[in-house]
């Protein structure tokens, strides 16, 4: 019932983000390639620090 009062954790927000970025990218895609090209360098550089907090 309180589970909206629970903090994310710094994993969870990466992961978050990352998948906004990935979404935003593939959009991007359709119209723009260069700019899609960059939002996707963004994810997987946030993908990096997902894999260095999981380890």
């Amino acid at each position: 019932m309180l589970g909206w009062l629970k903090h994310k954790t710094q994993l969870q927000k990466l992961e978050d983000k990352y998948c906004k970025l990935m979404k935003n990218s593939y959009q991007v895609a359709l119209k723009d390639k260069d700019k899609s090209d960059a939002i996707h360098k963004k994810a997987n550089q946030i993908l990096h620090q997902i894999k260095k907090l999981q380890n």
